[in-house]
């Protein structure tokens, strides 16, 4: 059977996970560790008045101030403007969200070191509260960080002349836009354990992580040590979903206890500490006016975007990224001549902005694909015919965008097109005027993006972050049996990474993927690597893994060749031997010769063995990009605002498909995440900056009665600049569903005059919008 390049087959992470061997952070079990609990601010702002630690209790109650040779969380960047905040992992003079860490406490049991967190007595001052952009950014507001002259940790323009497209626009539409906040809720929330080798006279961490040499990184900084003082493990992760690729407070402080105490230490974390300490992402407001002609040909786009990023910047990507990715990425897959985009990052009381699938594209996907439908209404035409003639062409390929995104290849008008005959939008007019009769609200939407993947050096060097991404590298290698390992810094956390790159190693090395052992996520196994993020996991450790695997089969059919007394040009590696004509040498015997039996080589044998370890990044430096299009029907119940999901559906193009499987599950996930943007999550704040949305009773997530059956299309348009024609594709789901099903609610409204321009769109949202449009008919016949 092929386990190569494109074969679908199971996932090798589905055994254990399914068998219940898996091994999570809280699985670990370590003689004599000890739990950790965090006393956490009840206040969004205060001052720390006094912290008093119970009688007996030394040695078991830490804060900062015994963390003297902890240094704080510093995200640097060298963007003009930007604000630095330091972050100390256990809070020092004031507290700026509900949930920031004060104290820690540990016991040999978790029960034991949560009643001791209850016993700490924190006094706190209370400090103006900033729960919105608006007061954030009030002339006289008060200032979440004492040295800042306001509270932006940094604003940025982009301005190409838009005078040309004000003169000729025939059509002007404006609109405000607002996403709501987010957490990001994988199965398993943070942990870590961490303890002191004594042997290797080193720190071992294990953590849940999406990014273990990244956080190596950290911890060795803060904790000022040597990096091979610190060893970091990524053991089995119940996702991340970008929550987990950057330096948490809890990881340094469980890794300065283990080193201090000499003891095993753990902290897990429950769903109530997520939903309020890290309910994080999303939060956007924008204010867009677009300058179209009469057939809907946009001419240009003058926007203003705030993003709430909470109280501190996250490490290493900073607290700016959203937006910057914001305001690069509005333009999307559409053809704009002109355009200008000032973004601004909000320092807030909440929990600090971290990356969460799609970065800021599922926020500028929704603004946009409503505003391609707010012209197509107001030109009078249909809004696929307005996105055919927006959405850049295939032949138009390669194509630079207005704010210098390299498009590499695809069709994007096509993937509309298909989308539209796999959704019928031919007979849903039909459907539609038959629904109306019987006093029924149907609708339909549609929402193109682009997903630009595995970001290159140059673009992550160019948002002025103080570490950048550069070679991806991994090992492959021969082992004595015939089998395989391969050894990567890359994480596999539900994204299927360990058998992709068992297939690009299969498809290189004719072995079966139950023969190949992949070893990922161990900085004291694997090769370097800054982890899985921005899907670039499948095109830098798939191409990785492919450079060292090709170099490897040029080996093997070297010293197979010898062993047949041929050249290797005439040799073929296949079903798991070197092949001369008819004459074969299984990969067993290759590898015993170069390992048991070296008198059987040649005396010229390449002496680099049977191993490899190969560095790789794309051709080109700035990305490449998957793209799609979604279709939705709903219908909306006016009388309560409920919406319900008929029919969705999803055209991609994400290059090659290594695992068409996997890459269907995806795409699940990915939509079901989107339609929890678009129809129920939002984290909810009182004036007083408390998270009321602390249980999974109050922050609702989409369940299977919910969520559709999705139905997928795929088109392979390969990208000339990656091994294999691979793109990423992880994130790409979760970009387009918001716009998808709120166009559609707007397409059902349509004949009330109501129209939704916020997410989550939540019943009260749409009834509001209703009413408001009843009103404003009522004003009108009035007049």
């Amino acid at each position: 059977m092929n386990t190569g390049i494109g074969a679908r087959i199971p996932r090798k992470e589905d055994s254990r996970h399914l068998r219940g061997t898996a091994q999570f952070v809280g699985d670990i079990k370590m003689q004599g560790c000890w739990e950790a609990a965090f006393v956490r601010s009840p206040l969004a702002h205060a001052r720390i008045r006094s912290i008093r630690i119970p009688d007996g209790a030394e040695g078991r109650v830490f804060t900062v101030d015994d963390m003297v040779d902890l240094l704080p969380i510093r995200a640097e960047s060298s963007l003009p403007s930007y604000k630095t905040s330091d972050h100390p992992a256990l809070a020092r003079g004031k507290v700026r969200f509900a949930g920031e860490c004060i104290a820690v406490c540990i016991a040999p049991t978790r029960a034991e070191a949560e009643d001791l967190a209850e016993t700490v007595i924190v006094e706190l001052d209370p400090l103006p509260v900033h729960v919105g952009v608006e007061s954030a950014l009030a002339p006289e507001a008060a200032r979440l960080h004492d040295d800042w002259p306001d509270n932006l940790f940094l604003s940025t323009e982009f301005d190409s002349d838009l005078s040309d497209a004000r003169a000729q626009a025939t059509v002007v539409i404006e609109r405000e836009y607002t996403t709501a906040r987010q957490c990001m809720v994988p199965m398993e929330g943070k942990g870590t354990l961490a303890f002191w080798d004594g042997k290797a006279d080193q720190l071992v961490v294990y953590t849940s992580t999406q990014v273990p040499h990244l956080i190596r990184t950290g911890i060795a900084q803060c904790l000022q040590l040597d990096q091979g003082d610190v060893r970091v493990i990524a053991p089995d992760v119940g996702g991340g979903f970008g929550y987990k690729c950057v330096l948490q407070c809890e990881e340094l402080v469980v890794s300065w206890l283990a080193r201090s105490t000499g003891r095993p230490i753990r902290w897990t974390e429950d769903r109530r500490e997520h939903l309020t300490a890290g309910a994080n992402t999303r939060e956007h407001k924008y204010k867009l006016t677009a300058y179209a002609d009469d057939t809907g040909r946009l001419l240009g786009l003058d926007a203003d975007i705030w993003v709430d990023v909470g109280a501190y910047s996250v490490w290493p990507f900073t607290a700016c990224l959203e937006a910057a990715q914001a305001g690069g990425n509005l333009p999307g897959p559409y053809d704009i001549g002109a355009y200008a985009c000032r973004t601004h990052s909000v320092a807030t009381n909440k929990p600090g902005f971290t990356p969460y699938r799609g970065v800021a594209r599922p926020g500028v996907c929704f603004a946009m694909e409503l505003t391609i439908d707010a012209i197509a209404r107001a030109v009078g035409r249909d809004p696929l015919e307005v996105r055919e003639i927006n959405l850049v062409h295939g032949s138009a390929m390669p194509y630079t965008n207005i704010t210098g995104k390299y498009y590499d290849t695809g069709d994007y008008p096509e993937a509309a097109r298909q989308a539209a005959r796999m959704i019928d939008v031919a007979g849903f007019s039909k459907r539609k005027q038959a629904a109306e009769k019987e006093g029924r609200y149907l609708g339909i939407g549609f929402s193109s993006f682009t997903e630009q993947s595995a970001h290159g050096t140059k673009v992550f060097a160019s948002w002025g972050l103080a570490l950048v991404p550069g070679y991806e590298q991994a090992m492959v290698k021969l082992a004595p049996t015939g089998s395989v390992e391969v050894k990567s810094g890359n994480h596999s956390f539900g994204q299927g990474l360990e058998t992709t790159i068992a297939q690009v190693a299969s498809e290189w090395l004719s072995v079966d993927i139950e023969q190949i052992k992949v070893t990922m996520g161990d900085t004291g196994m694997t090769p370097y690597s800054t982890g899985a993020y921005a899907s670039r996991g499948m095109v830098m450790a798939g191409g990785a893994v492919s450079k060292a695997a090709e170099e490897l089969s040029l080996r093997i059919r070297a010293i197979g060749a010898h062993l047949l007394q041929c050249d290797r040009e005439e040799t073929e590696l296949k079903d798991g031997a070197v092949f001369c004509g008819a004459a074969s040498v299984s990969l067993k015997q290759i590898a015993q010769a170069w390992y048991l039996r070296p008198d059987m080589l040649a005396e010229n044998v390449n002496t680099m063995g049977l191993e490899v370890t190969e560095g790789y990044k794309p051709d080109i430096d700035t990305g490449v990009f998957t793209y799609a299009t979604h279709a939705a029907v709903v219908e909306v119940d006016i009388a309560t605002g409920k919406v319900e999901i008929q029919d969705y559906v999803i055209f991609e193009d994400c290059g090659r498909r290594v695992n068409p499987l996997i890459l269907d599950g995806q795409s699940y996930g990915g939509a079901a995440q989107g339609i929890g943007t678009a129809l129920f999550e939002e984290v909810i704040y009182d004036s007083a900056g408390q998270p009321l949305t602390s249980t999974l009773a109050d922050y609702i997530l989409p369940g299977p009665a919910e969520l559709p059956s999705f139905r997928l299309g795929h088109s392979e348009t390969l990208s000339p600049h990656t091994r294999h024609g691979i793109k990423g594709v992880g994130e790409g789901a979760a970009i387009a569903p918001s716009g998808a099903i709120v166009n559609a609610i707007n397409d059902a409204l349509c004949p009330l005059g109501a129209e939704l321009t916020s997410i989550p769109a939540t019943p009260r949202r749409i009834l509001e919008a209703i009413f408001m449009a009843q009103d404003a008919s009522t004003r009108e016949a009035a007049e």
